[in-house]
């Protein structure tokens, strides 16, 4: 996307609020737009359109892709309209995910030098810019050496086809190698992780990543923050003809799970948080949970998927609801979820006193 581009937006933030992506000096919108599912495969051509300019012109200007999302699709669909809508490329934080490639070949995948490097070279042309702003490592790779992997991410930030490195449903464990590796060869390690945090998928953001904030001051940008839309109350009562559980096959085994003892208390809870929402907050449960997560202070960013501009506008309700979420409200709610990952033990010994550090 050449400099000399005609800009016909402007971008103006409104009231979004802004925070660093992990330690690094990059900010990026609270809530910003995903393509999982959606763009490029359940919405294409104009309709794209239609919702990207809606999230631009709400304040959002982090836009986040993958080269597997809808086999390439998604790239193509959101470069074109980037490019129509006319958007300062410096406006923009845009982020690309690699693992899995759009070809069978034994080197079309994986962290392997020659697919981070292919990959990120593929994804920028159908991207239709010279550069991302964070490239993501899809998952993790354990058939490649962790230093193969970092050294060929740096190698990307030193060509200038990216300004940042990071992951993407790694374990803790890899992601403090990758660190140990990085520092090892004084590179640049990955500043955030895109992992899965909803209210009913906890464990790992909130207690397997905890050392991770606290020594590297890594960042999270949150996908399925409405469990796939079962935080939304749309499955209260059963699953609607055209929802996203009943037309997409890779949810079968949820709305298998959702009539077993396990499904139908996380139902009950999302009737206990509907009314809470309702009663409490005058808000939707969806913007509930959509500020729930954000309203943590290891979250970067919140992603929001929508198939219609609408969707888009009725969740970005939650930077209503966000300054709202006093400690009794989040009380509330814990009291209502009731499965906040336990803390580390200690073994009997005396808790430290709070005002100091830990």
């Amino acid at each position: 996307m050449s400099s000399q581009q005609v800009v016909l937006h402007e971008f103006d933030p409104k009231d979004m609020p802004f925070r660093r992506l992990g330690p690094s000096g990059l900010r990026v919108p609270v809530f910003s737009l995903g393509g999982w599912l959606t763009l490029g495969g359940s919405v294409v051509g104009d309709p794209v359109k239609d919702i990207i300019k809606t999230a631009f012109d709400a304040g959002i200007n982090m836009f986040d892709t993958a080269e597997a999302y809808a086999a390439g699709k998604s790239e193509l669909e959101m470069g074109r309209v980037i490019k129509e809508l006319g958007l300062r490329r410096t406006d923009l934080v845009i982020t690309t995910k690699l693992f899995w490639g759009l070809r069978k070949g034994p080197n079309d995948s994986g962290l392997s030098r020659k697919h981070i490097i292919e990959g990120t070279q593929e994804s920028l042309a159908r991207l239709g810019v010279d550069y991302v702003d964070v490239i993501f490592a899809h998952r993790s790779d354990n058939t490649v050496s962790m230093e193969e992997t970092v050294r060929a991410f740096n190698y990307i930030i030193e060509k200038g086809w990216a300004f940042y490195w990071a992951t993407s449903e790694w374990s803790a464990r890899e992601i403090e190698e990758a660190f140990h590796v990085a520092n090892k060869l004084n590179l640049m390690g990955p500043i955030a992780e895109q992992c899965q945090h909803n209210m009913f998928h906890r464990e790992r953001p909130e207690k397997e990543y905890d050392p991770l904030y606290r020594k590297y001051g890594l960042g999270t940008t949150t996908w399925s923050s409405l469990a796939s839309g079962l935080l939304t109350g749309k499955y209260n009562d059963g699953i609607p003809e055209g929802s996203r559980f009943a037309t997409t096959a890779m949810f079968k085994s949820t709305v298998e799970s959702l009539q077993k003892e396990e499904g139908l208390e996380k139902i009950r809870k999302v009737k206990e948080l509907t009314k809470l929402a309702a009663d409490e907050l005058q808000t939707t449960p969806a913007a509930l949970a959509l500020a729930w997560v954000a309203k943590n202070p290891n979250t970067s960013t919140v992603i929001l998927g929508a198939t219609s501009p609408e969707q888009l506008t009725e969740n970005l309700k939650a930077l209503e609801v966000l300054p709202r979420l006093t400690d009794e409200i989040m009380e509330k709610i814990e009291a209502i979820l009731d499965n906040k990952p336990p803390p580390p033990t200690n073994y009997g010994r005396p808790p430290l006193d709070r005002l100091g550090r830990l």
